[in-house]
């Protein structure tokens, strides 16, 4: 068992409570991804909502083709580095396939705890699917809060006919109204809407008290989220529509790398500025001693 993170007296993290209160006063709610330290420091110094450890990490962190790649192990081992950086915001763990999509619901509970009680997580988020419900309600009877995810959701896209947009048509939009009652009723604080029209995510938002978040989801949700990675540039591969790139820290990441590269071939760095020294007579010392 690796050992918990501590939340320091005088900390003051975001509640789930105080994200449902954004809805009812109409603000917004901003939620971004960190899997590093680093990242999640800055995310909180910002003054983001909610941070989530997503299993995005899979693809963006670790090179894995696929989410569901991912086990507890690398989402305990992140969350756990997030979470000594996060004083702030409401910090989320995403709980990956194996650990309550292919299980029973006693051992999703104790995998959901991990993310409390060893991350220092507020809650956990859950992808939606066949026995969702029932594992959910589980969680919120034993304490855990649990955010929802609807539309495309990429540990089982497979069933979905792939990474396309959700509930276009009326039948498909209709359950996906369901659903996000269905998450309502089992406990869940809040709901991701991903990859669906603004059209469908603007009825659901109206249709249930606790918000939703959205990610290709139009304007009319109750917040918005967006892999970290994407949105900052580090990749310029090929991005989603929904993604809109803030910022291009991979040139200004590989312009640093070859400037690096350039000074040290030249022999211009490390510069006097940049290297330690020691007196003469020391050093003279040291040659006597050598010879």
């Amino acid at each position: 068992m690796q050992d918990r993170v501590i939340i320091m007296e005088g900390e003051s993290r975001i509640t789930v409570q105080q994200i449902q209160a954004k809805k009812t006063c109409n603000e917004k709610i901003i939620m971004l991804t960190a899997y590093s330290y680093p990242v999640a420091a800055l995310l909180d110094k910002a003054g983001v909502d909610i941070i989530l450890v997503g299993d995005s990490l899979a693809n963006v962190a670790l090179g894995l083709k696929s989410t569901k790649e991912v086990g507890m192990q690398e989402m305990i081992h992140h969350a756990s580095a997030v979470g000594r950086a996060v004083k702030n915001a409401l910090l989320v763990g995403d709980m990956p396939f194996d650990a309550y999509q292919n299980t029973d619901k006693s051992t999703a509970l104790i995998n959901a705890k991990r993310f409390i009680e060893e991350a220092g997580c507020g809650a956990v988020k859950v992808e939606w699917f066949d026995n969702c419900l029932d594992i959910i309600a589980n969680l919120v009877e034993n304490g855990i809060e649990v955010m929802g995810h609807i539309g495309l959701t990429p540990q089982t896209v497979e069933r979905l006919g792939g990474f396309k947009v959700q509930g276009k048509d009326a039948a498909s939009a209709a359950q996906l109204i369901r659903s996000a009652k269905a998450l309502q009723e089992s406990g869940c604080f809040c709901i991701v809407l991903e990859c669906i029209p603004f059209q469908l995510a603007e009825l659901i938002t109206n249709a249930v008290s606790i918000p939703t978040i959205g990610i290709g989801a139009g304007a009319y949700c109750d917040g918005q989220v967006l892999v970290t990675d994407d949105m900052l540039g580090l990749y310029c591969d090929r991005l989603p529509r929904f993604v809109k790139r803030y910022a291009c820290l991979e040139r200004v990441i590989l312009d640093a790398v070859s400037k690096f590269q350039q000074e040290v071939n030249d022999g211009n760095f490390p510069d006097g500025a940049h290297s330690y020294s020691m007196a003469e007579e020391e050093i003279e010392k040291i040659k006597k001693e050598m010879l």
